[in-house]
């Protein structure tokens, strides 16, 4: 009696589901990926790939805050960004509540690639830990008294923050606009005096009024009362 092979399915090895086809080139693209990492340089406005403990996660870096070859501000985003599938995964994930974070340059791998997606957190099935290493990036305002003959000319005459939530600092620039209101001109002679919502820059941060210590709208007078004297 012949007895069956036990090596007869090997003729069929090379005919893969495409379930295990799928998983096999994901792991194709995570080696190559890993094997090639596409280079970051600062300001190039592209998503990126950061560590975050032993998992490699996608980051946003923030326009205007990404130019820094030590420290930039960057929004960890799910590996699937920008499907809506995806936007609800990461938000019961914890991707959605982090908000802008300061990254160091050294964590970074280079640009995002779509095969660093099996090293994520969200890809595990696991929530973004409570301490993944990055400090808040906060928000701060800027009054600027420019000159009104259309000319870029002027300077900035208060910078209050750092914010530690962004709709602190929309409070605050709502209020600060109302101030200013009927008194753009006439606070500082042959100025135009406006508000500003940008980014902290925590390279300057002796310059910034503590908004936390005292009333943004006492800040402005102040700072006009010392220019007026």
């Amino acid at each position: 009696m012949k007895r069956p092979s036990l090596f007869r399915r090997c003729g069929n090895a090379g005919a893969l589901s495409p379930e295990d086809q799928a998983v096999v080139d994901q792991l194709r693209a995570t080696l190559t990926a890993l094997r090639n990492p596409e280079p970051w340089t600062p300001g190039s406005a592209q998503d990126i790939a950061v560590r975050v403990g032993p998992f490699i996660e996608r980051a946003h870096p923030r326009p205007g805050d990404d130019h820094s070859p030590d420290l930039i501000a960057v929004a960890l985003v799910h590996p699937g960004t920008p499907h809506a599938g995806a936007y609800l995964h990461g938000r019961q994930l914890g991707y959605t509540e982090r908000g802008w974070l300061r990254c160091n340059t050294s964590a970074i791998l280079g640009f995002w690639q779509p095969g660093y997606a099996m090293l994520t957190h969200a890809t595990a099935g696991l929530p973004l830990p409570d301490d993944i290493g990055m400090d808040p990036a906060h928000y701060a305002l800027y009054i600027e008294a420019r000159k009104r003959d259309d000319s870029l000319d002027g300077y900035t005459l208060l910078r209050v923050g750092p914010y530690t939530q962004t709709r602190h600092a929309q409070l605050d620039y709502d209020r600060l606009t109302a101030a200013l209101d009927g008194r753009e001109t006439t606070l500082v002679p042959g100025h135009r005096v406006s508000v500003r919502y940008a980014p902290f820059d925590v390279s300057d941060h002796q310059l910034f009024a503590d908004p936390y210590e005292a009333d943004a709208v006492a800040f402005l007078d102040a700072a006009v009362a010392e220019v007026s004297a």
